[in-house]
């Protein structure tokens, strides 16, 4: 069984970060500091070197020493005396060859000095610093020349420290640094407990994880919910919003921490603020559907702040009624069919009784070339099994109504998925409804439809012959509860269409030529989002 490994906490993981981060700047800060000191220490004594070497350089027993026959005599114990009081690494004197007459060392007199860097002084007659590895080890220096009264180069003086004195200088002015370092490293681990401590409480002591998996299991159940709910806060911007909620109001989460009056103009949600009452099953008409509201007041240390409001729509259950008529309607309209075929086999079998033989064949004939043709267009090029079935019903009702129903030749339709199917059917069986209902009136009624895929849309296209539309009331046709007959409980069926197309992503048009008759097209994106219960 495998254990489960222990995860940092968040107390814990502040402090590790913030102490590796502190300790990570504290340590490039010393190295730097450390690199400015070496810089600094190693110019002033190159600085000091260069002045001293000027000094000497200028010292009458320095220069009369020169006149001498043995110059190391005087010069020296001078130099000696000269480099314990200043403090420097060493003093060296020598001729214009480079041979010593002065050295810390004094085996080394009369020996070439190294270094090879004593042409500025005895060539060019500069003082000047240098650095360069001596017998003593690398150096920085400071060389001039030595002149006699006459201004004439007789020799050349070298005073320089030790690159490890310069090193030594600098870490021992950086062990200040360092000592405060150590104390930022200190206020820094400090200060980091004590934010982590109060992050802790902030979070009631949840761990980052926790939060994210209670934010997540909050997110799937708001999203799960049928109904839609809105969170506001307590100055009225809306902070949380599920899936319903936009799908019902027909927007997105950019609606989020703006004011819930631009999207719910006569929101009720002010006065649950202003009173901290909740409201209960308050029936209205939003955005053109008659829903059910709750609201109920967030109070927090006796203050409220802020509501929830939770919409149920009613227009659900309509839609379930809808649905339960046209399953109806689909049985009416085989039964109509079977209906229908009934009489024709009477005809039938009364032409055969009487022994009119070629008549029944005349007429079993032209029935058969009609359905070969429609049944080609049906089940040969439209491979929706269930709209092969609702257009059979359909063809049925129209035989009984004695109303001409063509499907047109060229017409095509592929297998459509199982959530768009339900919409595709409805608009299909609400517009020829609608037409059979529009041309009965007719001598002689003619419905055309046309169906088909092959572009990047699938096209309804549904034609009568009758009345037509008045141009005044074009664009009241989608509206709930309008029809052309003013009878009451009807006009529901071209807004069912108009919702459907709409929850496919697609539109509808409608053209009609007052006394010629109407047809409406409808055009549906082939790869259909279906968008449950959005609205216009």
């Amino acid at each position: 069984m495998k254990t489960k490994r222990r995860r940092l906490s968040l107390a814990a993981k502040i402090i590790s970060l913030n102490i590796v981060s502190i300790l990570l700047v504290m340590l490039v800060f010393l190295v730097i500091s450390l690199v400015i000191e070496y810089k600094q220490i190693e110019r002033q004594m190159g600085t000091q070197a260069m002045q001293l070497a000027v000094t000497v350089s200028a010292m009458p027993t320095v220069i009369n020493a020169f006149e001498e026959d043995e110059p190391s005599t005087v010069l020296q114990p001078l130099i000696n005396r000269i480099r314990e009081e200043t403090g420097t690494a060493f003093i060296v004197i020598g001729n214009t060859k480079g041979e010593r007459y002065a050295h810390p060392d004094a085996e080394k007199l009369g020996k070439l000095m190294v270094g090879d860097d004593n042409a500025r002084a005895l060539e060019n007659g500069e003082f000047y610093i240098s650095k360069s590895e001596g017998t003593l080890g690398p150096s920085i220096r400071g060389k001039g020349p030595i002149r006699n009264a006459e201004g004439d180069i007789v020799g050349i003086v070298s005073v320089g420290y030790l690159t490890s004195s310069i090193i030594d200088n600098a870490i021992e002015r950086g062990s200040v640094i360092t000592m405060i370092s150590l104390i930022v490293i200190i206020f820094g681990i400090l200060s980091s407990y004590l934010l982590a401590r109060n992050i802790r409480k902030m979070t009631l002591g949840l761990e980052p994880d926790e939060m994210t998996s209670l934010y997540q299991e909050r997110q799937a159940i708001l999203h799960s919910i049928k109904e839609a709910i809105i969170s506001v806060d307590e100055d009225g911007y809306i902070k949380i919003l599920n899936q319903s909620a936009m799908d019902l109001l027909n927007v997105d989460e950019r609606v989020l921490n703006q004011k819930v009056e631009s999207i719910l103009p006569n929101t009720g949600v002010y006065e649950v603020l202003e009173s901290g009452s909740p409201q209960r099953d308050v029936e209205t008409t939003l955005r053109n559907r008659h829903v059910i509201i709750n609201r109920t007041p967030v109070i927090k240390n006796g203050k409220v702040t802020g509501v929830v409001s939770t919409f149920r729509d009613k227009t659900e259950m309509n839609k379930m009624i809808e649905t339960l008529s046209e399953v109806k309607r689909y049985s009416e309209d085989l039964r109509a069919q079977t209906h229908e075929f009934s009489n024709k086999l009477y005809i039938l079998s009364g032409l055969l009784q009487l022994g009119k033989y070629d008549e029944a064949i005349e007429m079993i004939q032209a029935e058969s070339d009609a359905q070969d043709l429609q049944n080609k267009v049906i089940f040969e090029q439209i491979e929706d099994p269930r709209i092969q079935a609702l257009l059979l019903g359909k063809a049925g009702k129209a035989s009984e109504k004695k109303i001409v129903f063509n499907i047109e030749e060229n017409s095509s339709l592929h297998i459509l998925s199982g959530k768009a199917v339900s919409e595709v059917a409805s608009i299909i069986s609400n517009l020829v409804d609608n037409a059979f209902d529009a041309a009965e009136r007719k001598t002689e009624p003619v419905v055309n439809l046309f169906l088909t895929d092959l572009g990047n849309d699938i096209v309804i296209e549904v034609e009568d012959n009758g009345e037509g539309i008045p141009e005044a009331n074009l664009d009241l046709v989608f509206t709930t509860g309008y029809s052309t007959k003013g009878e009451t409980d009807r006009g529901y069926g071209l807004s069912i269409v108009k919702q459907a197309a709409e929850n496919l992503g697609g539109s509808i048009e409608v053209h009609s030529d007052h006394g010629r008759g109407t047809t409406f097209s409808v055009y549906l994106p082939k790869n259909m989002t279906y968008r449950q219960k959005k609205t216009s």
